[in-house]
């Protein structure tokens, strides 16, 4: 069924393009009005990548214009910077105005200075007011993920003005499923739910319904604090609130669904040693932006090859008497890397989801130091029998090798189990101790264990 669906909407794309490539736009229009406005965003993606941003913009203005609004709030921000170029400011200033107030605030944070002035000229003074408070709170925090537009109560009300109230406001609201109580002076008292309110005698106060055990989060709370707090409860909104407990905001899950993207996507680009920070798709970044994303950290990573590189240096007299040792240095760097990297996946993902705290360190190490013997020990009793039998070498280099095998491992699932810890502890994102940096620190430590437990073994002088 998904296959299908996928097949029938990119028919749908590629007769969009082709209707305007043949410069009949009211019949691309007619074609994008029977989707969504979801549909109708990610068609235009397409037209303005495969076509360019004029037929786009023809189109877009085409659109009715609550549904062009709805439309250009799903757009990527690069799309949305696209089409304002291509309005003039009447429509962009409709279309910001139109907008819910959290996308308004995204779309300005986007917008030349001179041309925010321009919309905040003719834009009523309590709101401009609002907006620049807004955009002067820090970047990747709660404050510039929250919206004001929420549902307010007060403790006095019956459940009757309550209702009536919801009905009122509800449409300019960004959900009405909670609501919110505030004393005089705006402090949160508590919130009520909108069933709570349904399903209660219309004379009941609001206090009586009302819970005062609620969670909220603080506007300078960073936004992958806030993501933790959605994903732990499961709610659908969290209340905001300044230092002195002032509602002045909530964030909404569809909002924290796109930090929760991003979060990931910087956690794995990191992992990976990729050093980034915007959210340009891959194919949208230039040559050489990529290669200045990747670049220090394969800088960082080459120079630990080189220290490597001088440990297996200072070991050459050992290598050249007994040139089989040679043979299995990298299964005993790739093992160490292997094995180091899967704690370190593991904790990584454990420390973000809040599994595993600061306090656990002891219980981590603890349990990484059995998991590395028993499968230290499996794995030197595998490639014993290998190495004895299919390699026929003989007994003091399957030793040695076997011998180093437990050590390697042992050293790697603790590194790899106690860095991001480490991490963690300095403030620094534990998802930058993971494959690159894991498997350098083994490969230094795999080719110094091997070579000096071969240099022991095997009575060779250094």
């Amino acid at each position: 069924m998904e296959k299908e669906m996928n097949r029938d909407f990119d028919e749908i794309i590629e007769e969009v393009l082709e209707t305007l490539e043949e410069k009949h736009y009211v019949a691309a229009r007619d074609m994008l009005l029977k989707n969504n406005e979801v549909d109708i965003a990610e068609i235009l993606e397409e037209v303005l990548e495969e076509l360019g941003v004029e037929p786009t913009i023809i189109v877009f203005r085409m659109l009715p214009k609550d549904v062009s609004v709805e439309v250009f709030s799903y757009l990527p921000s690069e799309d949305q910077m696209a089409i304002i170029s291509g309005i003039t400011d009447r429509e962009i200033s409709y279309i910001i105005k139109e907008l819910d107030f959290d996308d308004k605030i995204d779309v300005i944070e986007e917008l030349p200075a001179n041309l925010v002035d321009k919309i905040l000229e003719k834009t009523p003074k309590e709101e401009r007011k609002l907006i620049n408070t807004f955009l002067n709170y820090p970047e990747n925090s709660a404050g510039t993920l929250m919206t004001p537009e929420y549902i307010s109560l007060q403790d006095n009300m019956t459940v009757g003005e309550a209702l009536a109230h919801i009905k009122r406001e509800g449409m300019d609201s960004e959900t009405v499923y909670t609501c919110y109580v505030k004393e005089k002076g705006r402090k949160l008292e508590g919130i009520v739910s909108l069933r709570s309110l349904v399903i209660h005698d219309n004379d009941m106060k609001v206090s009586e319904l009302m819970s005062t055990e609620y969670v909220y989060v603080n506007v300078y709370d960073d936004q992958e604090e806030v993501s933790e707090a959605f994903k732990k409860y499961g709610f659908l909104a969290i209340p905001v609130v300044d230092k002195e407990h002032r509602l002045v905001g909530i964030i909404t899950v569809d909002d924290i669904l796109d930090v929760i993207e991003e979060e990931t996507t910087e956690d794995i680009e990191r992992m990976a040693g990729v050093i980034d920070g915007s959210d340009t798709e891959y194919l949208d970044m230039g040559v050489f932006r990529h290669a200045k994303n990747r670049l220090p950290w394969l800088i960082l990573l080459s120079i630990s090859l080189m220290i490597t590189g001088s440990i297996i240096e200072q070991f050459e007299v050992t290598l050249q008497q007994v040139v089989a040792l040679t043979f299995y240095l990298p299964l005993l760097m790739g093992t160490g890397g292997n094995t180091g990297t899967q704690a370190a996946t593991l904790i990584i993902r454990g420390i973000s989801l809040g599994d595993i705290e600061l306090k656990d360190a002891l219980k981590v190490f603890w349990k990484e130091l059995r998991i590395s013997i028993i499968l230290g020990v499996v794995l030197s009793l595998f490639n014993f029998a290998k190495i004895m039998v299919i390699d026929r070498q003989e007994i003091e280099i399957a030793l040695t090798v076997c011998a180093s095998m437990l050590v390697v491992v042992m050293f790697a699932k603790l590194i790899g189990g106690m860095l991001p810890m480490l991490a963690k502890r300095l403030g620094i994102d534990p998802a930058l101790m993971a494959t690159p940096m894991i498997t350098s620190l083994t490969d230094m430590i795999s080719t110094l264990v091997y070579l000096a437990m071969a240099t022991m073994v095997l009575g060779i002088s250094v």
